[in-house]
């Protein structure tokens, strides 16, 4: 087959994913077509007790390790603005995050394997994950127990900042820990020529809203990277009653385990001090990813052997629920350079489908390499301790 030929055939699988997003836990169609695929090549797929998404497997002519790769599936709830010739085709979903991209480059990185299985030294577990989304599909794959024998685990996203050509590869922390977080304060109501009738829980919002910023700048080491924002606040439905609650939602994002105890105790005191009452929700969400560093030497030798840029990632407070695969086994995530674009989740967001191929070779030649180099003794997966910041 021709590199134009490939080119060719490797876009219109992009392009049909992209055209037919499907969100979180509802990637049917999604998972249809890549079993279809896999099926075509004769790639084994593992039976897994997924309602979407699945894992597949390619068995190397030698003895050896077990690795896995994995991609995420899943769309946004984003009306597409990209003006693409391959837009969306569904009202109010759209791939906006390079979810269609990863999917891509793991079905031809499969293709690629099986074609040459008998020079693998081990086994290499290709897991299309669904609802990265809604950060708890990584762990509806871990409940299938395909990981237990598993000795590393590599990611990949889309990075806008990174030309094609590029790879961002890192040790350590790369993406947040992310939490969400629901405030709702009772206070009293009453006429709002009265306040001194009631209990304004408005009031004790706003100084919630103003105070929280002060546990990142006060309570927080500098050195270390976090955010608190709140994104809701909702109160009262008329401009003359002091109404009788309020409520604040939000996001707390930190690369390391910090105590979330001084929120609470904030939110708490500013409350009583009010006279209001306040009931915290607080949801938590992925962990913050942690590179093992003994994947680092490896993938970047592999990037300059493929002729690829090596830069160094930058950490980002977004979330990833790669993180969960990497509290189990070691693991090791890596940005793929896709041109500058509107950001992640925008809906004018977009890649340039010229990255396709480069990293469709690349993690071909990582997984070999890195299964040669288990076996060897050259590599020993070791899980690291993620950063306390």
């Amino acid at each position: 087959m021709s590199d134009s030929t490939f080119y060719n055939q490797i876009t219109e699988t992009f392009h049909w994913f992209h055209q037919n997003p499907e969100l979180s836990f509802e990637e049917y169609e999604t998972t249809g077509r890549i079993r279809e695929f896999l099926e075509y090549y004769n790639i084994r797929i593992l039976d897994l007790d997924l309602k979407t998404g699945l894992a597949a497997e390619i068995q190397g002519g030698n003895d050896g390790p077990v690795i896995a790769l994995r991609c995420d599936i899943d769309a946004l709830p984003v009306q597409e603005e990209t003006e693409l010739p391959y837009a969306s085709a569904i009202t109010g979903k759209m791939h906006a995050c390079g979810h269609d991209f990863h999917t891509t480059v793991m079905l031809y990185v499969a293709k690629e394997l099986q074609e040459q299985r008998k020079h693998l030294h081990g086994r290499i577990r290709i897991l299309f994950q669904p609802a990265e989304e809604s950060s708890v599909g990584a762990l509806e794959v871990i409940k299938t127990k395909v990981l237990d024998d598993v000795g590393g685990i590599y990611g990949l996203h889309t990075d806008i900042t990174l030309p094609v050509g590029t790879v961002g590869i890192v040790s350590g922390s790369v993406t947040a820990a992310v939490d969400r977080f629901t405030v709702r304060l009772t206070g009293k109501g009453t006429h709002a020529a009265h306040p001194q009738d009631g209990i304004d829980p408005v009031l004790t919002a706003s100084q919630i809203v103003t105070l929280a910023q002060s546990i990142v700048s006060r309570n927080i080491d500098p050195f270390s990277q976090g955010l608190l924002s709140i994104t809701r606040v909702a109160a009262g439905n008329t401009w003359n009653v002091i109404p009788q609650t309020a409520e604040l939602e939000g996001t707390v994002r930190t690369m390391g385990r910090h105590n979330r105890r001084r929120f609470r105790t904030l939110v708490q005191h500013i409350a009583l001090s009010q006279g209001a009452e306040a009931e915290i929700e607080w949801l938590a969400g992925p962990p913050a990813t942690n590179n093992a560093p003994c994947f680092e030497p490896v993938a970047a030798a592999v990037a300059t052997e493929q002729g690829l840029k090596v830069k160094t990632s930058s950490p980002s407070l977004g979330g990833e629920d790669f993180a969960f695969y990497q509290e189990k086994i070691p693991g090791f995530f890596i940005r793929i350079g896709t041109g500058e674009s509107y950001p992640n989740h925008h809906p004018k967001f977009q890649v340039d489908t010229n990255a396709l191929k480069p990293a469709i070779d690349y993690f071909t030649a990582l997984a070999q390499k890195t299964l040669f180099a288990i076996k060897s003794g050259e590599l020993i997966p070791a899980q690291e301790e993620a950063s306390d910041d």
